[in-house]
């Protein structure tokens, strides 16, 4: 007769498990409904684009932006590289950050495919693009309780020259695949990655770089297939992602060539950012910063977790199987990486 009183127990105790679970499993329908959610939101009618105009030197101009997902404690904008290339790039981040609940932002600079593109080269200036980086975070509403400012290689060099100006708007910092110096990113390419190519192929190269050749098909088929396959993304090149393909044909060349300049072996000529150096001035940078490194990058991994102890509260994270577009290369270690950052961070528990 004892068995009854049991079995009711154990009945009643199911009863109060599924519930639970059915509780959970409520409440997680809700928060993926609210991030998803464009109720009360000013961007609904364009699905998250604003245009954004801003103010320089000569005119006003506007910069296209997209927002993705609703996260009132995390929002991050992302710095593209080049200069001159898009968002595109950045396609891939779909794909980790919405079933972590982040908040994120597309944003093609000035210049680039998606916004106003001027034909005044006075524009191309880092001073200016910091001030554009910072209307962008007004317009946004972005602020030091929520703003996570991500930058990749030139991205990266605007995400610390914006830092070095503005942290005080910052709540997180993440500076990938960018060293703090472009001499000594040179020094690097030169010296370390260049004598590890075969040597003809090399020979060949800096024939075409000797003569300022840089259009020459042979020389960017070179380029190409021996130089970015192992240090910018190491995809063969029929494989590369569809974003990556629409972002190089979107490239404006006007911005690269005089921020970065047209060699594709480093920063050559008169280009704007040849001298560019902030190592003597990371240590005033005390906002957590999170510094991503790869093996197999253009730039120096080292240098780049050098630079995550001479910033005052920084971290580094290496993706020892990736290149310069690590966030394809070597995604999961990226990604796992990137998102263990903001949480801890968003969550007060980060450290070195």
């Amino acid at each position: 007769m004892r068995a009854l009183p049991i079995f009711f127990l154990a009945l009643l105790s199911l009863c109060t498990c599924n519930k639970h679970s059915e509780e959970i499993k409520t409440e997680t329908i809700a928060e993926e409904s609210s991030y998803w959610s464009f109720e009360g939101r000013d961007d609904q009618f364009t699905g998250g684009v604003k245009m954004i105009p801003i103010e320089t030197p000569k005119g006003t101009f506007n910069v296209w932006t997209k927002r993705t997902g609703n996260n009132p404690k995390i929002k991050v904008l992302l710095l593209h590289g080049g200069p001159g290339m898009t968002h595109e790039i950045y396609e891939c981040f779909d794909g980790y950050f919405p079933q972590e609940g982040i908040e994120y932002y597309y944003y093609d600079q000035l210049g680039s495919y998606y916004s106003d593109q001027p034909d005044d080269l006075s524009l191309w200036d880092t001073a200016r693009f910091v001030e554009e980086v910072e209307q962008v975070r007004i317009a946004l509403n972005l602020d030091k309780d929520n703003f996570y400012l991500f930058g990749q290689s030139w991205g990266g060099i605007l995400a610390m020259e914006y830092a070095l100006k503005y942290q005080e708007n910052l709540k997180g910092l993440i500076i990938s695949n960018m060293v703090p110096s472009i001499p000594d990113y040179m020094d690097y390419s030169d010296n370390v990655l260049a004598p590890k190519m075969d040597p003809k192929i090399l020979a060949e190269i800096m024939t075409f770089e000797m003569a300022e050749d840089y259009g020459n098909e042979r020389y960017l088929e070179l380029v190409v297939n021996y130089y970015y396959t192992e240090h910018v993304i190491r995809i063969p090149v029929e494989q590369w992602p569809n974003s990556i393909q629409r972002s190089f044909s979107h490239l404006n060349p006007k911005v690269y060539v005089t921020m970065q300049g047209p060699s594709e072996f480093g920063v050559k000529g008169d280009a704007l950012l040849k001298d560019w150096d902030v190592k003597d001035r990371l240590k005033t940078i005390s906002v957590p910063t999170l510094s991503i490194g790869s093996t197999y990058d253009t730039m120096d991994p080292k240098q780049m977790e050098w630079l995550s102890n001479e910033v005052q509260n920084g971290r580094f994270h290496l993706c020892p199987n990736g290149s310069h577009l690590s966030q394809y290369d070597d995604q999961k270690n990226f990604f796992k990486g990137l998102i263990q950052f903001i949480k801890d961070v968003d969550q007060d528990v980060f450290n070195r």
